[in-house]
């Protein structure tokens, strides 16, 4: 039965593929992976010869031909290149619904409508997996990358509801969670969540640039989990960044008069000033959902020596599970003048002494 709204499309969808996925980079090469794992036929496209060749020998699909008949259509290029792909994807595949995995909404659905007209735009309807890494290219994929993410939908007014429901079943197939958002909200959150905190971390890694040795010689997890995102290609978080300007300028000038704020504080030794900042950090940090998207559960460090030898990282992981208690994080800092590591586990707060207690009995050097 069809949906009168939306005839193109079964009103009831179930993704049954093939799914066509243009550009096989870190997220396309990862959506296709992780189609392929779900039995999905995946087609795959992409300018560079070499990002297509490599897709397909991990197994994330096969290359696409103008013969096949996608039921879906996932355009993973960059963002300035992104509104011509989509709209070339609704000419070229007619009876196929596209998404695509751009870091910015707001401004696509007009721009790809200008482009193929106000009946085709019903077959697209935007997405965002909020999943990545510094990394980049196929090499960096994985089928587990969406594995309890967010994906954000984000349907335009003309969306057809049968096309939306298509999408939302491509992030529930990868594993994730889909969540609707109007272009326009999403963008906002993005902003918040990932685009300022980048340019924020960028902004702390360049003063190491340069830095005297000794000093760069005292660096701990703190600066390498304040700096990771800051690796990333700056040519694409230069294109994300900009397409979103409005509502990152609008964060960046909070940050801004927050900053001064803080310089004022530090110059007059204004301790109140100071904690008031640092305490709304920490409001900020318990803010973040928890597991899931769950509620935030207190948690507690548990900190292991590690000997820096083949295999003890195993053993420690192993032992840890016949503990019975659950990781929820973990971190590694390396001793630059031994070969050991500070392994720091991240469990439930109440399950914590036990995680000790039982790591102690079995020869582990813990630190409380």
């Amino acid at each position: 039965m069809s949906d009168p709204s939306d005839p193109s499309v079964p009103s009831d969808p179930v993704l049954t593929g093939p799914v066509e996925v243009v550009g096989t980079g870190l997220l396309g090469t990862s959506i296709g992976l992780a189609c392929s794992r779900a039995g999905i036929e995946v087609l795959l496209s992409d300018t560079s010869v070499e990002h297509l060749r490599t897709a397909s020998g991990l197994g994330a699909g096969r290359p696409s031909t103008e013969a096949d008949r996608p039921q879906l259509v996932v355009v993973a290029v960059p963002p300035d290149a992104l509104g011509a792909v989509v709209a070339q994807a609704l000419r070229e595949r007619p009876d196929a619904v596209v998404t695509d995995v751009g870091s910015v909404k707001s401004g696509l659905p007009a721009q790809v409508e200008r482009a193929v007209g106000a009946e085709a735009v019903r077959r697209y309807v935007g997405g965002h997996p909020m999943a990545g890494s510094e990394r980049s290219g196929p090499l960096a994929a994985t089928p587990a990358l969406f594995d309890g993410r967010p994906w954000a939908i984000t349907p335009h007014e003309e969306s057809g509801p049968a096309a939306v429901r298509l999408v939302e079943a491509l992030a529930t197939q990868c594993g994730a969670v889909p969540v609707r958002l109007s272009p326009e909200e999403h963008d906002k959150a993005v902003a918040r969540t990932s685009h300022v905190p980048h340019l924020l971390s960028a902004l702390v890694a360049g003063r190491l640039v340069g830095a005297p040795e000794q000093h760069l010689a005292l660096s701990g997890q703190g600066v390498r989990d304040v700096t990771r995102v800051a690796a990333g290609s700056p040519a694409l978080y230069g294109q994300i960044v900009s397409a979103n300007a409005q509502a990152v300028l609008g964060l960046l000038a909070e940050v801004r008069a927050q900053l001064d704020a803080v310089i004022d504080a530090v110059a007059a030794d204004d301790r109140g000033a100071l904690e008031t900042v640092l305490a709304r950090g920490v409001a900020g940090t318990r803010a973040i959902p928890g597991k899931h998207g769950g509620p935030v559960r207190p948690m507690r460090s548990v900190f292991v020596s590690v000997p820096d030898y083949p295999g003890e990282l195993a053993r420690l992981f192993a032992d840890a599970g016949a503990s019975e208690v659950n990781i929820e994080d973990v971190h590694i800092d390396h001793d630059p003048g031994r070969p050991v590591g500070l392994v720091e586990l991240l469990v439930d707060e109440t399950r914590a002494e036990h995680l000790l207690t039982s790591l102690e009995s079995r020869g582990w050097v813990t630190h409380r």
